[in-house]
């Protein structure tokens, strides 16, 4: 296996973030010490359904 074959996948709280951009991962990692895996995954899902990262946290803040 070449070393470029490598690839490092991004994660937060054991969830694979891989699908964000990579703004969107830096965002999911600053945020990861002030939300539950449950709250993570949720933001994930929103997202890749077309929730831009702002509105997927409101979501899920509000749903606390």
């Amino acid at each position: 296996m070449a070393k470029q074959d490598i690839k490092f996948m991004a994660k937060v709280k054991g969830i694979n973030i891989d699908s964000l951009n990579k703004r969107q991962q830096g965002a999911m990692k600053r945020h990861a010490k002030h939300h539950s895996k449950a709250e993570i995954n949720k933001m994930l899902s929103l997202i890749k359904r077309g929730k831009t990262f702002l509105e997927s946290h409101k979501i899920v803040v509000k749903q606390r």
